[in-house]
């Protein structure tokens, strides 16, 4: 193997959430050297500080103004700068960098995901919402500003690789896959029951609760299919999701002339990151091997409708376009949050997102949006969450 053309700087937003430190634990154990600029995270200053000593960036950053504090005193003397607030998030992601890693969850970190777009870098994405909300613009953006948006989210990672851009034409479906998450297996009245606590438990990966719940109403492939269709411009009727509890095989791209071809992977979300990080190269890193032998039988199923109505929501928000995608989302976090509060039902979560899109649409308010694209996505997402908590409350108060 010759030299690889990998990037040597590079900065990490949301360093210490679980893609952030599955990235810099890949850096780690590969070797590779760089240089980083910029470590952002939300709120804990003890393992961003921590980060901070091992990588020396130039700037370390947490978005809770509280915490800049505990940041400079666990800092002091170690020569990196810190900084606070929404602002610094975004001067770190405009930093100079070839490569960033795109890994706040939630809304927030649209904004960023856009400023490292408009620095030029290489984006490797983490971040659902912020395709699911400005897909469109931020592809755009990369392209105009000579960097590049390189999925991290595994499904979309399996495609990125095994869709042959100069085939893409002949492609006949894009197929995600899914471990069906927690409740795959449960009846609707044991979902209906379901905590916090049992919805959390996901089946192959430790991640964040935002995503975690995602996965167990499948929302989380809803967001996905409306990230694919932007990612490599296919339309929702040629994308489905297949149930694959083994989290082997990670998504499959189908050709005109039958052939199918997959991406297959321990269920390892550094394997991706390693993917984006050294494209077109491949990084060589410890990587855990694949034991197709030890996997033992890999089975597949389709999602029940039923059960997962999260997928038919999602996919009615793409095709209406405009301000749905984004509604959709907004929507999604409000209810995620009122079930982790246990002020709804683990089944009221789709529904609440479901009738805050009934809403919106009747009052005629889910078309184009236009004009700036981080303000249209700012104003959609407002207006998404006050609908959606006026759902929620009317939930609890039949309760």
């Amino acid at each position: 193997m010759g030299p690889l053309n990998l990037p040597r700087k590079i900065s990490v937003l949301g360093s210490t959430g679980s893609v952030g430190v599955s990235t810099l634990d890949l850096l780690a154990r590969s070797g590779v050297e760089v240089e980083v600029a910029a470590l952002a995270a939300g709120r804990n200053a003890a393992l961003l500080a921590e980060q901070a000593r091992r990588w020396r960036p130039d700037v370390a950053v947490i978005e809770d103004e509280a915490g800049l504090r505990e940041l400079r005193e666990r800092l002091a003397g170690s020569g990196v700068a810190a900084a606070a607030g929404p602002a610094a998030v975004l001067e770190a992601a405009a930093a100079d960098a070839q490569w960033v890693m795109s890994a706040i969850v939630g809304f927030a970190g649209l904004a960023p995901t856009l400023a490292a777009a408009r620095a030029g870098a290489v984006v490797a994405l983490a971040n659902k919402e912020s395709l699911v909300c400005a897909g469109p613009e931020l592809l755009r953006t990369a392209k105009l500003c000579g960097g590049a948006v390189i999925p991290v989210d595994s499904e979309h990672s399996a495609i990125f690789q095994v869709l042959e851009p100069e085939n893409a034409a002949q492609v006949s479906r894009l197929i995600l896959t899914s471990s069906g998450g927690p409740f795959r297996g449960a009846a609707r009245e044991q979902m209906a029951a379901a905590t916090p606590a049992q919805a959390l438990a996901h089946p192959n990966f430790s991640m964040g609760a935002k995503i975690s719940i995602d996965s167990a109403t499948m929302m989380n492939k809803g967001l996905e299919v409306i990230e694919a269709s932007y990612l490599f411009a296919m339309p929702a009727e040629r994308i489905e999701v297949l149930v694959h509890p083994q989290q082997i095989i990670h998504s499959l791209v189908e050709y005109a002339d039958g052939s199918t071809l997959a991406q297959l992977g321990p269920p390892d979300m550094r394997a991706p990151i390693a993917c984006a990080f050294a494209w077109p190269d491949r990084l060589p890193w410890p990587a855990p091997r694949l034991d197709l032998v030890a996997s033992g039988p890999l089975t597949f199923e389709a999602p029940d409708p039923q059960r997962f109505p999260a997928l038919a929501i999602a996919k009615a928000a793409l095709a209406a376009g405009g301000r749905a995608p984004g509604a959709l989302n907004a929507a999604n976090e409000r209810a995620v949050a009122a079930f982790l509060d246990r002020r709804i039902g683990f089944l009221d979560i789709p529904r609440v997102v479901e009738e805050t899109l009934e809403q919106l649409d009747r009052h005629g308010w889910l078309g184009s949006a236009g004009g700036d694209v981080l303000e249209a996505a700012r104003t959609t997402d407002a207006t998404a969450r006050r609908v959606a908590d006026d759902v929620v409350s009317g939930l609890m108060a039949q309760a």
